[in-house]
């Protein structure tokens, strides 16, 4: 493990910034890929010139559509719930009363009421992917949107890896999945600071003054290089392990990463989501992880994905959503208003959704349990034609009564926002076969 010493500050998730200078710390999925593997891995896929990019907002355990985007104040007591709907900036579209920031700048979002296509699984797969998890699963999967970039784009910056994973470590696994490389191969997995694992590098008394220095820090990995060299795990070790430095010695993704760098004004409005509450096995609401994830982006990251609470409500469902939905109405409008002043938001979307819905039926502990048959999405920036609610649940929210939206047809409009036309882009697999990214289109009312 390579440490580095210098003054610590704490991020969100508990990492301090020394910690995250433990650079064996720093994973590549659940890989003990080097920095160096992942420099060249990106440099074969070659560099793009544009920088559009996607914050994926997992709500892990499947948010109540009917509490959120489309309140059903007709329906009977055991169905509607305790929320009262609440006008928007936009006429005609009403959402739940736990949402009043957003509520005032819905003419830069869009809301989609009725999501299908879930597979039930209870992790964020088909959020990352499109696709169920079992399609081509004997060579590897499917890989997840940001995957898939990495692969066709590389990276904006060499010091900074182009698909992030921030979502915490949860005690259900599959809620802090940042997206899986699937038959690509592991070198394309999400570049995760999590403090755990990849103990690749140690380096003796380097701290972060005497960092600059590189003839010190060459002469400290020269044995690791010698050992690649003799295994022949990769060719061009020297052009690859400088960009690998290049990383260890840029302050550009240790700055995005440290939010003491920022603006205190702009840190408060985001706020940090602070106390946790309904967390049990899932992820906290760290609010200050979307404000992180505007940094990595201007530093130069393309897909950021991180997993936002839990809310696999079987029990105080409408307490648990006026905690998460007044915390995620925070976040959620400061990102987009901050997107918006700094002039990114047309090249940005935001995504914000779940695995499914929940039952319209509430139960004996005034709990909603899974839904399959339909879910929602919120959408934001990314050039799209927003100041829209796309489709209708019937009045019980059982099912979509008008414009069903599967969810590859989200996911095909966050490709289509990055400028990949899914119609015609493919990645090949290990087979030597083409596979498109998807097989729905886009949202045509969106694009």
């Amino acid at each position: 493990m390579l440490s580095i010493h210098g003054r610590p500050s704490r991020y969100c998730d508990g990492i301090s910034r020394r910690g995250f200078l433990h650079i064996g710390g720093l994973t590549v999925g659940a890989t003990s890929f080097t920095l160096a593997d992942l420099m060249r891995a990106e440099a074969a896929s070659g560099k793009g010139n544009s920088h559009k990019a996607i914050i994926n907002i997992f709500l892990a355990g499947g948010p109540p559509h009917q509490d959120m985007w489309e309140i059903k104040s007709e329906a009977p007591s055991e169905i509607r719930g305790e929320f009262k709907p609440i006008k928007t900036n936009v006429p005609g579209i009403e959402i739940c009363e736990v949402f009043p920031r957003l509520a005032g700048m819905m003419d830069k979002a869009a809301v989609i009421r009725s999501v299908v296509g879930c597979s039930g699984g209870h992790d964020a797969h088909m959020c990352l992917t499109g696709w169920h998890p079992n399609e081509l699963k004997n060579i590897g999967g499917r890989p997840a949107i940001g995957s898939a970039i990495s692969k066709l784009r590389g990276p904006v910056d060499a010091s900074v890896p182009p698909n992030i994973g921030l979502a915490k470590p949860t005690r259900h696994k599959p809620w802090s999945d940042s997206g899986s490389s699937g038959f690509l191969g592991s070198a394309y997995a999400p570049f995760k600071p999590d403090g755990e694992g990849m103990k690749n590098m140690t380096l003796n008394g380097i701290t972060l003054e005497r960092l600059s220095d590189r003839r010190q820090l060459l002469s400290q990995i020269d044995s690791m290089r010698r050992d690649i060299d003799i295994t022949g795990a990769m060719e061009g070790m020297d052009a690859f392990g400088q960009r690998a430095l290049d990383v260890l010695t840029s302050s550009k993704l240790v700055d995005a990463l440290d939010l003491s760098k920022e603006d205190p004004e702009t840190r408060e409005r985001y706020g940090d989501g602070k106390p946790y509450k309904y967390q049990y096995d899932g992820a906290p609401t760290c609010n200050d992880q979307l404000l992180m994830a505007r940094r990595l982006i201007e530093a130069g990251a393309r897909v950021v994905s991180l997993s936002y609470g839990r809310w696999d409500s079987h029990g105080a469902n409408f307490d648990l959503v006026r905690d998460h939905g007044g915390k995620l109405d925070q976040c959620l409008s400061a990102l987009i208003e901050d997107l918006d002043q700094r002039g990114m938001l047309d090249d940005v979307t935001i995504a914000v959704w779940g695995e499914f819905g929940r039952t319209p039926k509430i139960n004996s502990k005034a709990g909603r349990d899974h839904w399959t048959k339909v879910s929602c999405a919120y959408l934001a920036g990314g050039g799209m034609r927003t100041g829209q609610a796309i489709g209708a649940t019937n009045r019980l929210g059982e099912e979509p009564a008008e414009r069903p939206v599967h969810m590859q047809e989200v996911v095909a409009t966050l490709y289509h926002n990055l400028g990949i036309e899914t119609a015609t882009t493919t990645l090949v697999d290990p087979t030597g076969r083409p596979q498109y990214l998807v097989d729905h289109d886009p949202i045509a009312e969106l694009i």
